[in-house]
């Protein structure tokens, strides 16, 4: 498979980088809501058989017709290579790649459903950043339990659907320990806008970008209560120690944590009213309370559920979280912003850069 350097294809045309990877590929992409959507619409540049699954027929066929998801991207006018369907056999049925990008919640179930027509060898790339409430497993582990046929990898970093679609200068970290899907999948993602880096540490990207939900909360809380530059780049180096202790932990190497998958995300995700997360806790900051929220989004934020999660394990393995205790806290417990934040920072242990001091 051949694949052009950085420098070449920084310098390609929208036309040329169509015409830079060959056409017999078949990919899906499950779930339409705004990642989806920008993700699909990045490979139908390459790939003329791009499939996008949703469960609403209506959206599907608004899509096919006028190519644009109205209800998440209405900005972006979508490559008419990509056929949006409501079948998942059709949707996944001879494909080389399928990218699952579905809420967390809903990934064994739509895994368990495909995984009768997905063909031994083919690349699933889970794009969700969160956690199975009942196992604790993050979505690559789902995935490599209900789909074994299949080779596993995973996608993270600072991508904010909108501004992908944008066309915005991002970047992401495809993981695997597959170098032939890492390989594959950046022939398919990459462009001059869009760089794709890989990586072998698949649970420590996927870890990173689960956890960071939890700290864009806390970001969001601190926003809405007008905090200065100072406190924000406590808050953010004090949510990167917490990452990287629980990381340790639970086997990841971190490492991990001072790359896109990691540190870039969890910078993009703390400080963009852009980040579903972030929304959430600006509006708790305001005294909302999480039901209210939850009505205005429409959608409880992937970093609501995690947070109860990681909690239950830190206090399982005695992993020292204050900002995750605080942030638990308030949301479950219904303790006071204001007694919290209180009380918070003064629990904080002295270390500052962890792993780095000698016994």
């Amino acid at each position: 498979m051949n694949q052009t350097s950085p420098a070449q294809n920084s310098q390609l045309s929208g036309e040329d980088e169509a015409q830079s990877l060959k056409k017999e590929y078949r990919v899906a992409v499950l779930g339409g809501g705004s990642f989806g959507t920008a993700m699909a619409n990045i490979i139908a540049d390459k790939v003329d058989d791009t499939r996008l699954w949703m469960r609403n027929e209506a959206r599907a066929k608004t899509i096919n017709e006028t190519h644009v998801n109205a209800d998440y991207l209405p900005d972006t006018p979508l490559n008419e290579n990509l056929k949006a369907v409501t079948d998942l056999a059709e949707a996944v049925s001879d494909c080389d790649v399928v990218f699952m990008a579905v809420p967390s919640k809903s990934s064994r179930e739509v895994a368990m459903q495909v995984a009768p027509y997905l063909r031994e060898g083919s690349a699933v790339i889970s794009t969700t950043k969160g956690i199975e409430a009942d196992t604790f497993m993050l979505m690559s582990e789902v995935l490599q339990e209900v789909l074994p046929q299949c080779k596993i990898g995973v996608l993270s970093g600072p991508n904010l659907a909108k501004e992908i679609a944008e066309r915005h200068i991002s970047g992401t970290v495809v993981a695997s320990p597959h170098p032939e899907v890492r390989s594959l999948v950046q022939d398919l993602l990459q462009r001059s806008y869009f760089r794709v880096y890989d990586g072998d540490d698949m649970y420590g990207v996927e870890l990173a970008g689960a956890l960071k939900n939890i700290y864009a909360i806390i970001s969001g809380v601190a926003g809405a209560l007008g905090v200065g530059a100072n406190t924000q780049g406590i808050l953010l180096t004090r949510s990167l120690a917490e990452m990287g202790r629980f990381a340790v932990k639970k086997g990841a190497n971190p490492l991990t944590f001072l790359g896109l998958a990691g540190v870039g995300d969890l910078f993009v995700t703390c400080t963009s009213t852009l980040s579903r997360n972030y929304r959430v806790g600006y509006a708790l900051g305001q005294g909302q309370s999480l039901d209210e929220v939850v009505a205005e989004l429409g959608q409880v934020a992937e970093g609501v559920n995690t947070l109860k999660l990681v909690k239950q394990q830190a206090d399982k393995e005695n992993i020292y979280m204050p900002l995750v205790e605080a942030l638990h806290a308030v949301i479950y417990e219904r303790a006071a912003i204001g007694d919290v934040v209180g009380t918070m920072m003064s629990a904080e242990q002295n270390t500052d850069v962890e792993f780095s001091l000698s016994a």
